[in-house]
């Protein structure tokens, strides 16, 4: 069994805590929040982010970070994206060389277009650094509901170590070496997300959704490939799954904020009635950039970074897509 030190006691932080204690792992939680310590101390649940998955008994929270980080197995940021690395800065000072550092939240850093995993190493270059996404809504796997994901590291035995500590019989952990692929997919499917509780708030159908994700992967999977990623990893899990389930739950905060902005609510105070970190808002500049500066088009990208950040209204966001120059569906198919 593995001594893992849980850096997040958010909702996805949470459900990935009772996973590991369940499969019999010691597990330390760090919050910087004292509240939030006692209560996963006294109560053993998360009341306020997920509530009804009980904690064992055995599971503790500090706001120790230096006690959360001493002779770990594993370290999991389960941080939102946002805060990444000011809290990799943070561990810093207290990691060992070769600390295996999970990292399982979703995003690109805006000012750098960096992924997460790149900014922990960055930040900690003394540590090896892996990461795990994948279609996973904290509110399922926190309550046993069979799940799927992706454990992807540089090498082989790292990521066969992630996946031995998190797998059992209703989560399974499938291993790749493209830690850059399926960052980018975890990443931008919550911009497309976002256009997709949009189209919904609009009071749109199912083609319209169906449209949203398949021309979504689509412009995802161009961005991955210029970038270095396979384009295998784009239509896994971590790709046209993670996408699907994103655009499709109310469980997807990315689509319950959407669902707000599209009928007519101002991106701030959507994220306010959602009380959390919408990771769409802040990766739609970053996917922006990234056609760019790759030379990519991504129109739903572009349409959704307008509606955020230049108050575009959402349906003439929809009707310019709609109205775009006549395409082909796949480029490199020949006529006969």
């Amino acid at each position: 069994m593995a001594d893992i030190g849980m850096r997040g006691a958010g909702s996805w932080g949470t459900a990935l805590t009772w996973r590991l204690a369940g499969n019999g792992h010691t597990v330390e939680v760090w919050s910087i929040s004292r509240e939030e310590c006692d209560m996963i101390n006294k109560d053993h649940e998360q009341k306020e982010k997920l509530p009804g998955t009980i904690l064992p008994d055995s599971v503790t929270a500090t706001t120790d970070l230096k006690s959360v980080m001493a002779n770990k197995d594993m370290l999991v940021v389960a941080v939102p994206s946002p805060f990444t690395r000011s809290t990799a800065h943070k561990m810093a000072e207290f990691c060992k060389y070769g600390q295996l550092i999970v990292s399982v939240a979703k995003g690109i850093e805006e000012n750098t277009l960096m992924t997460l995993s790149d900014i922990i190493q960055e930040e900690i270059p003394q540590c090896n650094v892996a990461v795990m996404c994948g279609p996973t809504h904290a509110e399922e796997v926190g309550t046993g509901l069979p799940t799927a994901i992706v454990a992807g590291a540089s090498d082989r035995k790292t990521a066969q170590y992630v996946q031995d500590v998190f797998m059992n019989e209703v989560f399974r952990v499938y291993i790749t070496p493209d830690m850059l692929g399926m960052q980018i997919g975890a990443a931008l499917k919550n911009v497309v997300a976002l256009g997709a509780g949009m189209a919904d708030g609009l009071g749109y159908g199912d083609n319209t959704k169906a449209a949203l994700i398949t021309r979504g992967i689509a412009e995802i999977t161009r961005v991955g490939i210029a970038m270095g990623g396979r384009a295998e990893t784009f239509s896994g899990l971590t790709g046209i799954g993670d996408l699907i389930v994103t655009c499709a739950s109310m469980h997807s905060r990315n689509r319950r904020a959407g669902i707000l902005i599209g009928q007519g609510k101002t991106p701030d105070e959507a994220m306010k009635e959602v009380k959390q970190v919408v990771e769409g808002v802040y990766s739609a500049k970053a996917g922006r950039q990234l056609g760019e500066k790759y030379g990519i088009s991504t129109p739903i990208i572009d349409e959704v970074y307008s509606i955020l950040e230049e108050n575009k209204p959402a349906a003439d966001a929809v009707r310019d897509l709609m109205l775009r120059e006549r395409k082909n569906e796949v480029n490199d198919l020949d006529w006969k």
